[in-house]
């Protein structure tokens, strides 16, 4: 049979169909019909919804641990006959075995062990080659199947919630799979596994049941395969499905609380782990420094770079890694798509100076909108101008386009005018102000303008989900009067000041000009991409395109919202503890150091000096003829405690911010508190 399906599911082109060919016979050689590893491989290609057939993805497999493993197996040769031939490793004697004189087997051995490491050496690395390209290949699909996992399971809630409110609105079994079908771009990867339950009826002739029992088998989440299981069974009783999804909308919601509880609980064990994780870099410091005050200890400043420069940062970014196998940012951008034949909202989801919008579709074709993209793009560039705030308010990672630059020329000035240390020891001489210029001037320039607008923007955007629940609620009882949806929100602008309440008046207003309200709800959304305020206006926009009396579901929205609320709030009271232990793990290092160095280092660096007045007194004894102080540099101590807890005063931000919010960004301004109060203490220290 033909193994080319061209474009593949991994991204790779007909090339390595040509590789999967080859090796073909090798995978008929090495898995038979029935391997379990084989059928795992096909499931979780499924599950990662890749294209390619297990036969062929295994086979390309074998190739790429056959290239990998031949190239580290000719390595291994080379690195063997350097070791071994050449006689840069002493080989007489390695086995340790006695050999009997004049004998044949002491010949063979003295001959042939050369030869046998060098062979050895080329087997293990190419043995690891093959195993790092096969393997690496393999990972792949249970990769992808493990993230679309955990995509889909913490989206099931709202998922469960929005089907529940569809089911409310009046929609039936078939229109409900397929608005969830429809919902891609809110809730993502759920989706994608309905849409395929759709495919399956449309294009295939297969009755809906069989593609739910066949997407039950198929779906990476064992939580959404019970789910589809009992969606079924429902199904095929003829049960109420709309008192099923109510159960499940429950159930989905304790489940989330108690997931959020277990992921508290792993993040405080990791507030533990960091705290003494923290301690293990110090220990070492003072270790180090204490031995090399010791004659004849061997304890090289080499080991105090490796500490300072290598362990440090190291640990920082391992324990990062660590908290975000745990905590993940909320699936989604926040963006609703407003379907192909409504190009001008999709063009002007991203507007701006960078992106004119609709107009950049039509240049070239004729010669006036060419003239009105670049009255547009004058217009937006007078607009930034005269507020450059905004701006950056809306875009802040684009203040580095300044700052960066800003900093370096700062930094270049310094060392031109020559009052940055442009060496080494100039550096250990003066510490202090060469590490305020080389580190802490692009620290303040570039973060601290991205930490005020990054925390403008979040707190401008989150500001209109800060009372969302209750104006849903607000929204549902003015429709419960017999208001439209319109009318609901007019009435709830008048009668109610939050930011939400505006943005209503706004909508009620376009759509007296002309625009559909799908429309101007979907603007609405776009405006502030929240991924949380997302789901509600696609359940929203989607209910009201079948009636104008949707109380019920604006209810069901409102309960979705305040289970959302709860868990924020617990996760913000129960990660400000973790932060909290974080910050004062800092603050115990910054002490720690400070006291080694003023109450330590600069005691000891006094005693040659106290020696000398006890000589000329003549009551020297055993202390003055060793001299504490001759393998110890206070100066070069001094920078590597700086630079210390400055490492550690930037990671324990960026780790801090990331509990915090799930965000590198978040930390910035722990940042630029911790390294203000790490230059702050040096200062008063040195």
């Amino acid at each position: 049979m033909s193994l080319k399906t061209g474009e593949t599911g991994t991204g790779m082109n007909t090339s390595s169909d040509l590789l999967g060919d080859t090796f073909y016979p090798l995978y008929e050689r090495l898995f038979s019909e029935d391997s379990q590893f084989a059928a795992d491989v096909e499931t979780k290609l499924a599950q990662a919804r890749m294209t390619d057939t297990v036969e062929l993805y295994l086979s390309r497999a074998l190739g790429i641990g056959f290239i990998s493993g031949l190239f580290l197996w000719l390595l291994g040769l080379m690195v063997g006959y350097a070791l071994f031939l050449t006689g840069l490793v002493e080989t007489q004697g390695m086995l340790g075995m006695p050999i009997p004189e004049n004998s044949t087997i002491r010949w063979l051995v003295l001959n042939g062990r050369d030869p046998a490491l060098v062979i050895l050496t080329g087997l293990v690395l190419g043995s690891i080659g093959f195993a790092l390209g096969f393997g690496s290949l393999v990972a792949i699909p249970y990769s992808r199947a493990s993230a679309r996992k955990r995509e889909i399971n913490m989206l099931l809630t709202d998922s469960v919630s929005f089907m529940y409110a569809l089911s409310v609105g009046g929609l039936n079994q078939l229109e409900i799979l397929e608005a969830m079908a429809q919902a891609d771009d809110t809730y993502g990867e759920v989706s994608k596994e309905f849409q395929s339950i759709v495919q399956e009826t449309e294009y295939f002739d297969i009755d809906y049941r069989t593609a739910i029992r066949k997407q039950a088998i198929e779906t990476p989440s064992d939580e959404l395969s019970q789910f589809l299981t009992d969606m079924l069974s429902i199904v095929n009783s003829g049960g109420d499905m709309e008192s099923f999804l109510e159960d499940k909308k429950e159930k989905h919601m304790r489940t989330a609380k108690q997931q959020q509880e277990l992921t508290l609980e792993t993040l405080e064990l990791f507030g533990e782990m960091y705290m003494t994780l923290s301690l293990f870099p110090l220990l070492l410091i003072i270790i180090m420094v204490i031995m090399q005050m010791m004659p004849d200890a061997g304890v090289s400043n080499g080991m105090l770079y490796m500490t300072v420069y290598g362990l440090i940062p190291l640990t920082g970014v391992a324990f990062i890694v660590l908290v975000s196998t745990v905590k993940h940012d909320e699936p989604g951008d926040g963006f609703l798509t407003a379907g192909p034949d409504n190009r001008r909202i999709e063009s002007a989801r991203n507007q701006g100076l960078l992106n004119l919008g609709l107009v950049e579709q039509f240049t070239g074709e004729h010669s006036v909108f060419d003239r009105i993209k670049n009255r547009e793009g004058t217009h937006e560039t007078i607009s930034v101008l005269r507020k450059p705030h905004l701006f950056f308010r809306d875009n802040p990672l684009l203040t580095l386009a300044l700052t960066v630059p800003a900093s370096l020329v700062i930094v270049a000035t310094a060392m031109v005018n020559g009052s940055a240390p442009m060496t080494w020891d100039e550096l250990v001489a003066n510490p202090i102000w060469g590490t305020f210029i080389y580190l802490y001037v692009p620290v303040y320039i570039t973060m601290i303008p991205l930490a005020i607008f990054r925390e403008w923007n979040v707190r401008s955007r989150m500001g209109v989900v800060s009372s969302l629940s209750d104006d849903l609620r607000k929204l549902s009882s003015a429709n419960d009067t017999g208001m439209t949806l319109l009318e609901s929100m007019k009435s709830v602008s008048e009668t109610t000041n939050s930011k939400l309440a505006r943005e209503f008046e706004v909508m009620h207003t376009k759509v007296n000009y002309g625009m559909s309200l799908t429309e101007a709800l979907t603007e609405f959304n776009n405006k502030y991409h929240i991924p949380r305020l997302a789901r509600t206006v696609k359940l929203v926009t989607k209910a009201q395109e079948a009636s104008n009396q949707i109380s019920a579901v604006l209810r069901t929205a409102a309960r979705a919202s305040e289970n959302h609320d709860d868990i924020q709030r617990d996760r913000k009271s129960r990660t400000r503890m973790q932060v909290v232990i974080i910050l004062m793990t800092f603050m115990t290092l910054l002490a720690v150091i400070a006291i080694l160095k003023t109450q330590f280092i600069d005691t000891v660096a006094g005693l040659e000096t106290a020696d000398a007045d006890v000589d000329a007194g003549g009551a020297g004894g055993g202390m003055a003829d060793a001299d504490l102080t001759e393998n110890i540099n206070t100066n070069l101590l001094s920078l590597l405690f700086f630079h210390a807890i400055t490492f550690q005063a930037i990671l324990s931000g960026f780790i801090s911010g990331y509990i915090r919010d799930a965000d590198l960004l978040s930390g910035l301004k722990y940042v630029i508190v911790l390294v203000t109060i790490a230059l702050v203490a040096w200062v008063m220290v040195a």
